[in-house]
């Protein structure tokens, strides 16, 4: 995509909040994402300005004349479905999966439920609500196992347990995020993940990444702060392995009713090479040592013109359908 695509009509886009920041966990992440997409749009010449809930309500978007959003917040009350069902209201198209899908994927959960119920391999879980039930997860899934908040992201209150010592304060550290824990059987093999644009039969599937983290530990620190962590795009993982990876996160996100673009997190077990879905994000960030704008650029989209395309998509759950609707898939 050129910065002359006439499909894109930047005029058109009208006046834009790049909604960052916001309350949650993630709010330092949220800024840096929301720093870059603004400055990019900017260069495209998009009417673009800062928006952050967290100072302004968001009543203020109407009352100040944005004709649409883009979704730069990461985490509760900007990827869950609640930011997306108050721009609902006020009529304001925005980027990203709507309020369903939105709060289904934040949800670990109920999108695993989701996936197993239409086919879809992920790892075998427990839903627990104490230590002891922690502990008998253990015993049922083995080790390693993983405990993790079932509404937080960016491996925030994420506990790797390898003895039975470890559940009581792997899930105490959980619940101060979420009284919903999630403990999951742990995948040995490659870490990978795979972004997706677009909406229903048109979904496609960017380039598979290949992370790479030190000593497999790729948390908070070394997602965002650190520069020691390896990816690798083109994966270079056997391309039969690379296209069943795509063919899955594509048929993840469709089920999900997911639209406008996320992120799916995969391992790759290494006895047998299955590969097994853990989350999708539906605001993946948009920092420096983002994921996504790595895999558009290496299918020849720059960082500029991605933010371009994702706004371009910003639609409402009540246009769907709609020939010509704000933000529409002839927009995009």
């Amino acid at each position: 995509m050129s910065q002359n695509d006439p499909k894109i009509d930047v005029k058109a886009l009208g006046k834009v909040a790049v909604l960052m920041g916001g309350t949650s966990a993630e709010r330092e992440v949220s800024l840096m994402s929301g720093g870059g997409v603004l400055q990019a749009l900017r260069s495209r010449g998009v009417d673009a300005h800062a928006f952050d809930p967290a100072h302004s309500d968001l009543s203020e978007l109407k009352a100040h004349g944005y004709s649409r959003c883009f979704i730069a917040l990461h985490g509760r009350h900007g990827e869950d479905g609640t930011v997306q069902g108050a721009l609902e209201l006020l009529g304001i198209p925005y980027t990203g999966p709507g309020v369903m899908a939105s709060s289904i994927a934040m949800d670990k959960i109920m999108t695993k439920r989701i996936w197993r119920a239409d086919g879809l391999p992920t790892p075998d879980w427990r839903l627990v609500s104490s230590s002891a039930e922690t502990a008998q997860a253990f015993q049922e899934l083995g080790a390693p196992m993983i405990v993790k908040p079932s509404r937080e992201g960016s491996t925030i209150g994420l506990t790797k347990v390898t003895s039975l010592g470890q559940c009581e304060q792997a899930y105490r550290l959980a619940a101060q995020h979420d009284p919903e824990v999630l403990c999951e059987q742990f995948i040995d093999g490659d870490e990978t993940t795979c972004p997706i644009l677009g909406q229903g039969a048109e979904a496609r599937a960017l380039p598979v990444i290949r992370i790479e983290a030190p000593q497999g530990n790729y948390d908070y620190q070394n997602k965002y702060f650190t520069d020691v962590t390896q990816y690798h795009c083109p994966s270079g993982l056997p391309e039969a392995e690379e296209r069943e990876i795509q063919r899955i996160v594509v048929q993840a996100y469709r089920t999900l009713g997911c639209r406008g673009w996320a992120r799916a997190d995969i391992m790759i077990r290494a006895s047998d090479r299955k590969p097994f879905l853990l989350e999708i994000n539906t605001s993946p960030g948009m920092t420096g040592h983002s994921l996504v704008p790595m895999s558009a650029n290496a299918s020849g989209i720059s960082y500029p013109d991605l933010c371009l395309r994702i706004l371009a998509s910003a639609s409402l759950d009540a246009l769907q359908g709609r020939a010509g609707a704000a933000g529409g898939r002839e927009s995009v």
